[in-house]
């Protein structure tokens, strides 16, 4: 960062880097102009009841919105407060933390984030079957890498063991020069895709169909691990059993993929010797995510892609506790508590139960909006915009508006901000100390970063955490952290991160000392023998997947009807990502509006001229519970019938909202009532079925 009187002038990778070389993507080279940008909030602001915001002091903020708070929980009680910690959240390391600490004092289960809205089903596998304790193979170790629905390329993010997502295209390159074999499972031709030795282009939403097709076969050529099954495993038998119908004729048929490539896949994978499956957003907020995610564990399961014991863990964690890795099975309820299942909480509609050790997101609405005990009637948002990234637009913002008191704190006055009692203005990244900890399990080595702030921030800027620490203080409330009480919203923000860290393998001080990204060669580990006495074997059977299994199976015939499929409607929508925003963020960096002011409607030629459109033409999608008006791109990397958009674009529901500028949201295509996973509380929003039409011009 070139600094000149205290504003960023330039932003350029760091070529010493040993995690990054140098590589930086779009979002983070726009750095500054988010910084000093016009959109950029610099002070507090309070509602008035005519619509309009006015400046109002970060103290008397404080002590308005604790004094509100204080007046909820004695009328209503603990739980009708609520904390949303977006994607933004998760990458300020002290947010999430504080935020536990607050609702864990106000005696509140009432946190949600974006996690439950997308990826929840990986926790919830883990829940079900257990975890190796230590760990799975990772992506440079590996000869094979079965991806599905995953675009690292573009998302700049993966699982553990996928791709990682820090210069992506070079990691991929190299492991392609090595000899590494990819498997891509994606509906459309994406840039991974592209680049694999094997592209499984299935039909949207069929990504359980032929993983079950894929475990098949390995099991019918005996090309698992016995051994390791037979010591490690359980349940085998009945997930053979409940897959024996999902012949390669069958599953190429209802997939549209040939059969023969599904078959060299699998054996492909296989083979390895080493190797892991992994997925991305795309079978995870499809239909069965939850199922998808157990077989794609029970791929890595039945092949044994384990670190065996005396084997090197190439990331054990920097700032993480320096816990045993033993090479054997781990029962879900030695696991952290964000893998347990079954805790007595549950949402009170649906009779969802509490996942990741928080709320789902999906059942937010219908908890601010449904009357009784424990409606939650205050909402603290923090670095995210449930308003356009929820399911079922119309709902989130009809419960927004009748919340007693909705409080945002962000860089910019978001689409959910703009609905909000009291917006609080963030630091930046920039502004803020911060340390490498959301990011560090995706590292491939042992790599941790500290940095301090770049520039000061004004006194009515604060840091998310600090936010949430005054209000606590106001409200008369310690917050606890694993290390430690916290002092107050004017601690030291490395002193709250050593509370937050404590017995991290590398001490906090010894990262930030270092003063730049640094992989800590001392960091060695190797994978410990197992623990006497602990007798666990991984559970591929548990309660409700082979009934899912046989209800999956039962969906289908040839001859029948496509699965998902809805009369009169003959396309299906898929989601996709976009290499100038994440998620929501970005649409109003500079560059990034200039190179994508708006989420097209990718189509393949053929069905727009089917249509009667064109490329540049606006067309209407239309849903079983409504619909969107969206630019219409040609692109023959998507199959003829399916429609793909990035999701979190478009304006607020009854708003204009130009679809050449600015968007639109696919949300408002799904409903949180129907197509729910019932272990996630995942609601389907992708694989929906659409109808399209060209848009009738408007004089």
């Amino acid at each position: 960062m070139d600094v000149e009187e205290g504003r960023v002038v330039a932003v350029r990778g760091d070529a010493s880097d040993p995690m990054s070389g140098g590589y930086t993507c779009m979002k983070g080279r726009q750095m500054a102009e988010q910084l000093h940008g016009s959109e950029r909030l610099w002070r507090p602001l309070r509602s008035r009841p005519s619509g309009a915001f006015e400046p109002i002091t970060a103290e008397a903020a404080l002590d308005e919105i604790a004094e509100r708070l204080k007046a909820i929980v004695q009328e209503h009680g603990p739980r009708a407060v609520a904390v949303y910690c977006g994607t933004c959240a998760y990458f300020n390391s002290a947010t999430v933390p504080v935020v536990r600490a607050y609702l864990d004092a106000v005696g509140s289960p009432s946190i949600y984030s974006s996690l439950t809205i997308d990826q929840s089903a990986k926790v919830v596998a883990v829940g079900r079957i257990g975890m190796w304790g230590a760990g799975t193979h990772s992506f440079q170790s590996s000869n094979v890498a079965l991806i599905v629905g995953n675009n690292p390329p573009v998302s700049h993010l993966a699982p553990p063991s996928g791709l990682p997502g820090f210069n992506p295209s070079k990691r991929l390159a190299d492991a392609l020069e090595r000899g590494m074999k990819i498997v891509c499972v994606d509906p459309r031709r994406s840039e991974l895709a592209r680049r694999a030795h094997i592209h499984l282009q299935i039909r949207p939403g069929e990504d359980p169909t032929l993983l079950a097709g894929i475990l098949r076969v390995i099991l019918d050529e005996g090309l698992h691990d016995r051994e390791f099954c037979d010591r490690h495993v359980s349940g085998l038998g009945d997930l053979r059993a409940s897959i024996a119908e999902f012949t390669p004729e069958y599953v190429a048929a209802r997939c549209e993929v040939d059969e023969a490539l599904i078959v060299e896949a699998a054996r492909l994978f296989a083979r390895g010797p080493r190797g892991c499956a992994t997925s991305g957003t795309g079978p995870d907020m499809g239909p069965h995510p939850a199922l998808s995610e157990h077989l794609i564990s029970a791929l890595n399961i039945v092949c044994a892609r384990v670190n065996r014991a005396g084997e090197r863990i190439d990331n054990p964690g920097v700032l993480g506790p320096a816990v045993p890795r033993p090479a054997q099975a781990i029962p879900p309820a030695m696991l952290p508590p964000m893998f347990h299942l079954g805790t007595g909480v549950r949402a009170r509609m649906r009779d969802l139960e509490r996942v990741c050790d928080e709320m789902p997101t999906s059942t937010l609405a219908d908890e601010i909006l449904m009357p009784g005990q424990g409606q939650i009637r205050a909402l603290v948002c923090l670095g995210g915009n449930p308003a356009v990234s929820v399911p079922n637009e119309a709902k989130i913002r009809r419960a927004l508006e009748s919340l007693d008191l909705l409080v945002c704190a962000d860089l910019r006055m978001t689409e959910t901000a703009r609905l909000a009692d009291f917006v609080l203005p963030a630091r930046h990244p920039l502004e803020r100390a911060d340390a490498t900890v959301f990011s560090d399990m995706f590292f491939e080595a042992p790599y941790a970063y500290y940095t301090e702030a770049v520039v000061a921030a004004d006194d009515e800027v604060r840091d998310d955490w600090q936010w949430i620490a005054g209000i606590a203080c106001r409200q008369g409330l310690s917050l606890d952290l694993p290390g430690g009480r916290l002092a107050g919203d004017g601690e030291d923000k490395f002193s709250v991160l050593e509370k937050i860290l404590p017995g991290s393998r590398v001490p906090l001080a010894e990262v930030r000392a270092a003063s730049c990204g640094r992989v800590f060669e001392n960091v060695e580990v190797l994978a410990d023998p197992p623990v006497e006495g602990l007798d666990f074997r991984l559970e591929l059977a548990p309660p409700g997947i082979c009934e899912e299994l046989r209800e999956l199976r039962s969906e289908w015939a040839p001859g029948d009807s496509r699965p998902g499929s809805r009369e009169g409607f003959d396309h299906l929508l898929i989601c996709r990502r976009m290499n100038e925003v994440l998620n929501s963020v970005g649409r109003n960096f500079p560059l990034s509006h200039k190179k994508a002011p708006t989420n097209p409607a990718y189509m393949h030629p053929d069905d727009l001229a089917a249509v009667g459109a064109a490329a540049g033409d606006l067309v209407e999608i239309q849903s079983e519970v409504g619909s969107i008006v969206a630019l219409a791109a040609a692109s023959d990397e998507v199959q003829p019938g399916v429609v793909s958009m990035a999701h979190g674009w478009g304006g607020l529901p009854g708003e204009d909202c130009d679809p050449r500028n600015g968007g639109a949201n696919t949300n408002r295509l799904t409903a949180d009532d129907r197509d729910v996973d019932p272990a996630t509380g995942m609601v389907r929003q992708t694989a929906i079925p659409v109808r399209v039409r060209r848009a009738p011009r408007v004089a």
